[in-house]
C-alpha cells in the first residue's frame, strides 16, 4: 500500500518525536508498505530513515519553493525524488500517490496537509481513503475544534478522521484497512 507520512520538520535525532517516526517507517517498511514523505528534515527525515533501514521503497516529494526560502535538500533515505516548483502542486501529489495517510504531530505545514486532505474528502475530490491522525495531540487538537465548531462539523465529516495513540494501534488500523479493504465507516 502506498502510505503518505506527514509531519513536523522540527524533530532531531534522538528527539522523542524523531525515533518515534523513525520505528513507525521502519515498522511500516516491514509490511512492505510503499512509503512517501515531504522528503526533507525532521519526520519526514526519521520515516524515510526507518524505511529505508527496513528495504521500503521511500519516495520523497519536494519542491523548488521549499528549497528556496530554507536552505534544505532532499534526505539522503528517499530512493526516489518527485519534485515540483511549489509548494500547493507538493501538497496535492502528497495526497494523489497515497492509499492511506498518517499526520504524526506537526506545525502549520502539517495541519494545511490535514485539512487540504480532509477537505478533498468531503467534497469527493479525491476516492475515498483513510486519513489516519497520530498522537495524543491531534485527538486533543481536534476534540477541541469540534467542540468549539460543532454545529459547522456533522458527524458524517468527522468519521473522516481515524484517531490512533502509537505505532501498535496505526499497525492495527492500516492492517484492518489492507487485508479487509474496509471503507471509511467500516472501521
Amino acid at each position: 500500500m502506498n502510505i503518505t507520512i506527514f509531519g513536523g520538520s522540527k524533530p532531531k535525532p534522538g528527539d522523542s518525536a524523531y525515533e518515534i517516526a523513525y520505528q513507525l517507517g521502519r515498522s511500516l517498511g516491514a509490511e512492505k508498505h510503499t512509503l512517501i514523505t515531504g522528503g526533507y528534515i525532521g519526520t519526514m527525515e526519521a520515516i524515510s530513515r526507518g524505511g529505508f533501514d527496513s528495504g521500503a521503497h521511500v519516495i520523497g516529494v519536494t519542491c523548488d519553493q521549499i528549497e528556496a526560502w530554507r536552505q534544505v535538500k532532499p534526505n539522503a533515505w528517499i530512493k526516489h525524488e518527485i519534485r515540483y516548483a511549489t509548494i500547493p502542486e507538493r501538497l496535492l501529489a502528497l495526497i494523489d500517490l497515497c492509499e492511506t495517510a498518517i499526520a504524526l504531530p506537526g506545525g502549520p505545514g502539517t495541519l494545511t496537509e490535514i485539512a487540504m486532505m480532509w477537505n478533498l474528502l468531503l467534497t469527493d475530490a479525491i476516492s475515498p481513503r483513510p486519513l489516519i491522525l497520530f498522537g495524543d495531540e491531534w485527538c486533543n487538537t481536534f476534540q477541541t475544534y469540534y467542540d468549539q465548531m460543532g454545529s459547522y462539523i456533522p458527524e458524517d465529516q468527522r468519521n473522516w478522521l481515524r484517531f490512533v495513540t502509537d505505532i501498535s494501534s496505526a499497525l492495527i488500523t492500516i492492517r484492518a484497512i489492507e487485508n479487509k479493504n474496509l471503507g471509511m465507516n467500516d472501521l
